[in-house]
C-alpha cells in the first residue's frame, strides 16, 4: 500500500496488486467533501441524521463530517463498516489533521481510536459507531437518513455493487433519505431505481469526474 499526493494537495493510498485508490486522484479532500457533505450531508433535512458510510476506509468522510457535526450543530450518529482497517501508522502517514484542519488533530486521532463495533461519543455532536465486518452479509439496523456509499470500483469489488444489497440498503432509509455515491455508471443508476429510488445524477467534483449519483427514497 502506498501514500500518493491527489491534484487537490491532499493524500490517498493507492493498492498496486489490485491497481485501486482509496480516493480520487484529482482530489481526495475535494471528492469527499463534494459528494458526501454537499451533496449528502448538507442536501439532507434531517436536523440530526443518523449516517451509514459503507467503506470507513481511511475515515477521511467520517473526519469531515465530524467536523461538520460541530461546525452546524446537528447531532450526528455515524455507522461505518469496515472489513480491513488500516493501523495507525498508516494513518498518521496521510497528515489529514495538518492538510485540512490542524485544530482537529485529536479529532481525527479519536475516530482511529474509537473502539470498534461499540457506538462512541467522539464530541458534543458527533457519535460514532464503527462496526469491522463484511457489508454483504451485515444485517444493518433500520432508520437511516443519508448513506455514504463509498466502496472500491466495481471493476474491483462488484462483490459490493448487486441488485440484492441496493435493495436492502433502500428499506434500511427513512423516507425521504439520499444515497450518494462517486459512481455513475449507467448499471449503477439502474440497480439505484429498480431498488426504488429516485436518481439524479449531478455534476462531479471540480477538476474530478463528470458525473456522481444521488439517489432519494420516495417520501
Amino acid at each position: 500500500m502506498e501514500i500518493e499526493k491527489t491534484a487537490d494537495g491532499s493524500n490517498t493510498l493507492y493498492i498496486r496488486e489490485i491497481d485501486e485508490h482509496y480516493h480520487s486522484v484529482k482530489g481526495a479532500l475535494t471528492e469527499s467533501e463534494h459528494i458526501f457533505i454537499n451533496m449528502g450531508l448538507r442536501h439532507s433535512t434531517v436536523k440530526n441524521p443518523h449516517i451509514l458510510e459503507i467503506g470507513f476506509g481511511t475515515g477521511l468522510n467520517t473526519f469531515l463530517t465530524a467536523i461538520e457535526a460541530e461546525t452546524s450543530k446537528r447531532d450526528i450518529f455515524y455507522t461505518s463498516i469496515e472489513k480491513f482497517p488500516l493501523d495507525m501508522e498508516t494513518i498518521k502517514q496521510l497528515h489529514y489533521p495538518e492538510i485540512i484542519a490542524p485544530e482537529a488533530s485529536s479529532l481525527l486521532y479519536s475516530i482511529h481510536e474509537a473502539q470498534w463495533n461499540s457506538p462512541q461519543k467522539i464530541n458534543e455532536h458527533f457519535t460514532l459507531e464503527k462496526i469491522k465486518g463484511d457489508f454483504t452479509d451485515y444485517d444493518f439496523r433500520n432508520g437511516y437518513d443519508v448513506i455514504y456509499f463509498d466502496a472500491f470500483s466495481p471493476e474491483k469489488q462488484p462483490e459490493m455493487w448487486s441488485q440484492d444489497l441496493f435493495n436492502n440498503l433502500y428499506t434500511k432509509l427513512n423516507q425521504g433519505g439520499i444515497l450518494t455515491t462517486y459512481c455513475a455508471k449507467g448499471v449503477v443508476r439502474r440497480m439505484l431505481q429498480s431498488a426504488g429510488f429516485i436518481v439524479e445524477r449531478l455534476p462531479g467534483p471540480p477538476e474530478g469526474k463528470r458525473e456522481i449519483l444521488r439517489a432519494t427514497k420516495k417520501q
